[in-house]
């Protein structure tokens, strides 16, 4: 379009006279020649570097995300000991393979910073399924609705997930799109740093060094996600040492101008050079890493510093609920159980923190060494540190009754298989392999059935463990505890010397004085619920005994605990009647609860101290004798119910209702990170908006002016507020010409030429430079001073060239002085000019002559 804008005619002022009418011009003398200058001492310019059309990519730029490339794969290949399996490296080299393509593809067709990150997106779901969740994609390869949303939640939840999870990770599914999302990032940006940003610049250390913090964040990744063990430090960091300061030892300072001869010494000297910083590297890296490698338990990694986000203290405690089972659902059928031999207990949750009110699942911040954290895990579940087992089971679990966030499990669970139909769970199992405590987050409802593979702890005999010590295990301190606990205690071990001896000696001394109530109304003597300080105190003050199992394995563990034993109260189920092979159905009267204390290489042995059902004897104590007193009418006498015979217990689940009613709650965590990334977002966009209509006001008020001298004129006018806003000097004052001629050169000095396929690129011709908007200068002032109406075509053309150099122009300045752009408004004419302007025209000046 703008080879149609023709040339001024000869008499019409060159770039916008300041006269009003046409007058010849009187003919000029010549000019004496000039002497010619003496010449200078020759001297070689340092040449810059080559300019390439768009779309081309030099051999260096090549050969930089190559270097940049395998440095990134190092990094990913750090990440072994956290995945385990090959999954993690396909889907990292893949991810890297997939953003570096996008950040070429936005070179190739010159994409803005918009465009680009949405090729990239688009790219990284198409090809995520295929790389990060193939088991899960169609025919492995095409991506569905499950890798979709796997591909979204990784890239979100990926990064707190892996760190709660035990290594190696093999849940959630998306777990592998960790290193797939990171290695993606680090590629586009890569390659558009090494494509778009370094040809356009000096290739200075600095300058060469900023393609190395992607990689070097993936190296640092690799290291925090990862385990205490390191893996191959040596050889990924020597490599990773002397592949960097080889590639900025030799790419920075290339000589352009210097002779083949010159080249050849200076190759040389840096082939020598950089097989001596290769071989000092090495030898100081290995050396140094000999000596300062810090020991595994020193280093740091966030799996080991980072809390769980599961907290059992945001639940009640489930010892705290015992008498809910045998009171309310001691009929009910809880859930069915299939798998089960005779002596299997079915295991609920595992306690070991005692405060002087109930034992409850230590929480993240009370946990001790022993007491486990719960984990986020997948079907196989992590292996528990203490335990001796010969025997497995294969059992599979149907809920009825039973509700709550606790998972019913046998034994320390190795695989667990939930049903993903009608919803996936997968992502609420949390697991504690110290305890073999089970956690399903959002609970379990009617008909839910699930089935795991366990080990079952072996039972060993009196004599077996008679010289076994017990196992130096770190449990919470237990606090508030009565004074009578630890008396009696020392009384029921009485000579016993072997921490076997001892505590089989308190458990029958409990069994023997002990007596057991539920405190329902069939019971011959009432019992009062709970396992507080003054309820452990009332079991042992009152002249019997008198208690379930909650109060009497409260109150073992206890005791344990103040000889110095590891102990911590296990709840559950023991069903009766178990058939080996056939189902068998739990109902709340087969609750029960027992106490576990770890000895040294065999595990954790249970201690079972709740007395056989036998009955009460009655206190023998005589009554005191009463004085007769004085007849009194007593009130009718009402009927007691049996009801009213149980002790109150106050269970607070109320949050476990709450919990289940309530639907999906965004965590705190995401609505920060919405504020952290919506309010920039608003603050960038909505002033966007309103300066973009501003802008479109004013170009639409130029093209609708009323005559075509006015719509030619602001074709010049919207160039000038254009290249203005972009950060080029406009002039204060001249003709169009010399606007043109100014601006043009200020376009020159920062585009690259236009793809050789370009018709304005054959002719040497661009868009935005001088030649251009020496054309859109003549053509303004014809149409301005030809004090004739400028066809439509013509007006058209004007606005075609200016919105061309236009946008040619904002290409050219880069990302950043675009941004600017979007918040600068340029006017043609200030305030005072506007006031003061007798018409739309005016002399030359601001924008150039304009006809009056």
């Amino acid at each position: 379009m703008t080879d149609n804008i023709p040339n001024p005619p000869d008499g019409t002022p060159p770039g916008g006279g300041t006269s009003a009418a046409k007058q010849p011009k009187a003919p000029q003398q010549p000019k004496a020649p000039k002497a010619p200058k003496a010449p200078k001492a020759a001297r070689t310019p340092a040449a810059p570097a080559p300019k390439l059309a768009g779309g081309t990519v030099s051999a260096g730029a090549w050969q930089d995300l190559a270097v940049v490339s395998a440095l990134a794969a190092l990094g990913i290949w750090g990440l072994a000991p956290a995945f385990g399996g090959n999954g993690y490296l396909l889907a990292g080299l893949g991810g890297l393979l997939i953003g570096t393509a996008a950040g070429y593809l936005s070179h190739l067709f010159r994409l803005n910073a918009f465009f680009t990150g949405l090729g990239a997106i688009a790219l990284y779901f198409v090809f995520g399924s295929a790389l990060a969740m193939p088991a899960d994609a169609t025919f492995a390869v095409l991506p569905n609705l499950v890798t979709l949303r796997g591909l979204a939640l990784g890239s979100v939840f990926g990064w707190t997930d892996i760190v709660t999870l035990g290594a190696p990770v093999g849940a959630p599914d998306y777990i592998t799109v960790l290193p797939y999302v990171a290695a993606w990032l680090v590629g586009l940006v890569s390659a558009v740093l090494a494509l778009r940003w370094l040809p356009r610049h000096d290739r200075s250390a600095t300058r060469l060094a900023v393609l190395l913090l992607g990689p070097a964040l993936l190296y640092v990744l690799s290291v925090l996600y990862g385990t205490s063990t390191p893996y191959l430090a040596s050889v990924r960091g020597i490599a990773f040492a002397v592949l960097a300061l080889l590639w900025l030892g030799w790419r920075r300072g290339a000589a352009q101008n210097a002779s083949l001869q010159e080249r050849r010494g200076l190759n040389r000297s840096k082939l020598i050079g950089s097989a001596i910083v290769a071989v000092a590297a090495v030898l100081v890296a290995t050396i140094a890493g000999s000596i300062l490698i810090p020991a595994p338990e020193s280093r740091f990694v966030l799996r080991e510093e980072v809390v769980p986000p599961f907290d059992p203290q945001d639940y009640p405690s489930p010892l705290s609920g015992f008498r809910k089972y045998t009171k309310d659902l001691g009929e009910s059928d809880l859930f069915r159980v299939t798998g089960l031999t005779a002596s299997d207990r079915i295991r609920l949750a595992v306690m070991d923190s005692y405060d002087g009110r109930l034992w409850d699942v230590s929480g993240p911040e009370d946990q001790a060494e022993g007491s486990g954290s719960f984990r986020l895990v997948g079907a196989e579940l992590p292996a528990p540190p203490l335990i001796e087992s010969s025997a497995g089971r294969s059992v599979t679990i149907e809920i009825a009754g039973y509700s709550g966030v606790w998972l019913p499990v046998v034994g320390y669970p190795e695989t667990l298989a939930l049903p993903t139909t009608p919803t996936d769970k997968s992502q609420d199992l949390r697991y504690n392999a110290a305890t073999a405590t089970t956690v399903l987050t959002s609970g379990v409802e009617n008909g839910y059935e699930y089935s795991f593979t366990s080990d079952v702890q072996d039972e060993f005999s009196e004599d077996a463990l008679k010289n076994v010590p017990v196992a130096s295990v770190e449990l919470p301190l237990v606090e508030r505890v009565p004074d009578v606990v630890a008396a009696k205690a020392a009384e029921y071990v009485g000579t016993a010397t072997t921490p076997i001896e001892q505590l089989r000696a308190m458990e029958q001394a409990v069994k023997i004085n002990g007596f057991l109530s539920h405190g329902l109304a069939s019971d011959s003597v009432p019992s009062r619920a709970g396992h507080g300080a003054d309820r452990i105190e009332e079991l042992f003050t009152r002249n019997q005994m008198i208690g379930d199992e909650e109060q009497f394995a409260a109150a073992f563990a206890l005791m344990a605990r103040s000889l110095g034993f590891p102990a911590r109260v296990v709840m559950g189920f023991a069903p009766k009647d178990v058939q080996e092979g056939e189902s068998v159905t739990v109902t709340g009267d087969d609750v029960t609860a027992w106490v576990e204390v770890p000895f040294e290489g065999v595990g954790w042995v249970s201690f079972s101290p709740t007395p056989d059902e036998k009955e009460i004897p009655q206190d023998q104590n005589p009554k005191p004798k009463t004085e007769p007193q004085p007849q009194v009418r007593q009130p009718p006498r009402a009927e007691k119910q049996d009801d009213d015979l149980l002790t109150e217990v106050d269970i607070n689940d109320s949050e476990d209702d709450d919990r289940n009613d309530d639907a999906f709650v965004l965590p705190l965590w995401v609505w920060i990170l919405a504020a952290a990334i919506g309010i920039p977002l608003l603050l960038y966009f909505v002033p966007v908006l309103i300066i973009a209509a501003i802008k479109r006001r004013r170009m639409k008020r130029r093209l609708e002016a009323e005559t075509s001298d006015a719509r030619a004129a602001g074709a010049w006018d919207e160039l000038l507020d254009r290249y203005a806003e972009y950060g080029f000097a406009v002039p204060e004052i001249g003709t169009r010409r010399m606007f043109a001629e100014d601006l043009g050169s200020q376009f020159d000095s920062v585009a690259s030429p236009e793809p050789s396929g370009d018709p304005a690129g054959a002719t040497g011709e661009q868009p935005g430079g001088v030649a251009t908007l020496t054309r859109l200068a003549h053509g303004t002032d014809e149409a301005v001073w030809a004090g004739q109406d400028v066809s439509d075509e013509r007006i058209d053309e004007l606005w075609t060239t200016t919105t061309e150099s236009s946008e040619r122009a904002g290409a050219a300045v880069g990302w950043w002085r675009r941004q600017v752009s979007r918040f600068r408004v340029n006017s043609g004419q200030t305030v005072v000019e506007r006031l003061t302007a007798p018409g739309r025209g005016g002399s030359a000046g601001r924008r150039g002559g304009r006809k009056k």
